[in-house]
C-alpha cells in the first residue's frame, strides 16, 4: 500500500537550516542544524552505515524491502534493467545559510575512484525563492582553481560563478561536475542520483574540516579533476534554469536520464499512473486512494500498487526514477 513518510532529518549537519522544512510539513521541530529531509531513501550519508535510510512503518528499512522484492517496489521493467537499484534520492533542503561552493562527480569518476555505482546529478524544484550560484562564468585552469581552494578565498570562488535569482516553481538542473551553491533562505525539493558524494571547494565558515573531509578521501589533487573547469556561457543557463510548466514534466530534458519530476495539479477525481514514486504534496489537502494528504506530507508509492486515485484541490510533485 502507499505509505505516508515521517520526516527523516539527519541531525547536526554542517550547515544551518530546518525551520522552513518544519513549517512546510507542519512539524514542531526547531533544530537549527537539520536542513535536509531524506525522503524514501535507500542511501546513507557518506561514510555512515545507516544514517539517512528510510524506515517503513512495519520496521523494515526501505532498502531491505526493495532488495527482497524489486519487482513489486520498482516495477518489472525497472527490475529487469537495474535490479533493486532505486536510482533516486529525494530531499527537502532548507538553506538556513548559503551552502559552500561544491561539485559532484559523474558516474565514471565515482566508479573508478570510489567504487560507487553512481555519481551525483541533481535537480531542484524551488519552493521558496532566493539566489543560487551555478556554473563557471569563465574557464579556470587547474592551478588557479587549486590555489583559490587552498587560500579559501570565498569572494574569488563566488566570483567565478554565475549568480541567478530563482522563484517558486523554477527548476534548476545541476549536471555532475558543475560548481554550484544554494543561497541562504532557499527551500527546495531536490532529486538526485542515490549517492552522497560532494567535493567541497569552500569550508571556511562552516562546521566542518574541509581539509580532511572535502575531497572524499581522495586528496584534492584527484578530487578536483571531477570538477568541470570550462565556462558555462550565460546564454546557456536557460538550458539548466527555467520556470517549470504548470503541469507535466518539470525538469529540463537533460535530467530525464537520471530522474523525473512531474507537477500534477489536482482538481477533482483523477488517477496517477502506476509506477514507483515519491510524492510531495505542495498544495492541499488532497486525497490519495481515499487517504487525506495534507500540504507538506510525503508519500511512498510502490509500483505494485497500480494506479492511485486522486481527489481534492491541490498539487502533487511526483518524483520517479528514470524510465527503464
Amino acid at each position: 500500500m502507499i505509505e505516508r513518510l515521517p520526516s527523516n532529518r539527519p541531525p547536526e549537519r554542517f550547515y544551518r537550516g530546518g525551520a522552513q522544512i518544519s513549517s512546510f510539513r507542519g512539524e514542531a521541530s526547531d533544530a537549527a542544524f537539520e536542513p535536509e529531509d531524506w525522503i524514501g531513501s535507500t542511501t546513507t550519508i557518506f561514510g555512515e552505515q545507516g544514517l539517512g535510510l528510510t524506515r517503513l512503518a512495519d520496521g523494515r528499512l526501505l532498502r531491505d524491502a526493495v532488495t527482497a522484492d524489486p519487482g513489486y517496489w520498482l516495477g518489472s521493467d525497472h527490475a529487469a534493467r537495474w535490479g533493486a537499484d532505486v536510482r533516486l534520492l529525494v530531499k527537502l533542503l532548507d538553506a538556513g545559510q548559503r551552502l559552500p561552493v561544491h561539485a559532484h562527480p559523474d558516474d565514471a569518476f565515482a566508479a573508478e575512484h570510489l567504487g560507487h555505482r553512481h555519481g551525483k546529478a541533481e535537480a531542484w524544484y524551488i519552493l521558496t525563492g532566493g539566489t543560487v550560484h551555478l556554473g563557471l562564468a569563465r574557464s579556470v585552469g587547474d592551478e588557479e582553481l587549486a590555489a583559490v581552494v587552498e587560500a579559501q578565498d570565498v569572494d574569488a570562488l563566488l566570483g567565478l560563478l554565475h549568480q541567478v535569482d530563482v522563484a517558486p516553481g523554477d527548476v534548476v538542473f545541476v549536471p555532475p561536475g558543475v560548481l554550484h551553491a544554494i543561497g541562504e533562505g532557499v527551500l527546495l525539493l531536490e532529486l538526485q542520483q542515490p549517492e552522497d558524494l560532494s567535493i567541497l571547494l569552500e569550508w571556511r565558515d562552516f562546521a566542518l574540516d574541509g581539509l580532511a573531509d572535502g575531497h572524499l578521501g581522495l586528496g584534492f589533487g584527484v578530487a578536483l579533476t571531477a570538477v568541470d573547469r570550462t565556462a558555462l556561457p550565460r546564454e546557456a543557463l536557460g538550458g539548466l534554469v527555467r520556470p517549470s510548466p504548470p503541469s507535466g514534466s518539470a525538469f529540463p530534458s537533460g535530467a530525464d536520464a537520471f530522474f523525473r519530476l512531474e507537477r500534477r495539479p489536482v482538481d477533482g477525481p483523477a488517477r496517477l499512473d502506476p509506477g514507483f514514486a515519491v510524492l510531495v504534496v505542495s498544495d492541499g489537502p488532497v486525497t490519495l486512494s481515499g487517504r487525506e494528504a495534507s500540504r507538506g506530507s510525503t508519500w511512498l508509492v510502490p509500483a505494485g500498487e497500480g494506479s492511485i486515485d486522486l481527489d481534492g484541490t491541490g498539487e502533487l510533485l511526483v518524483a520517479r526514477p528514470p524510465a527503464p
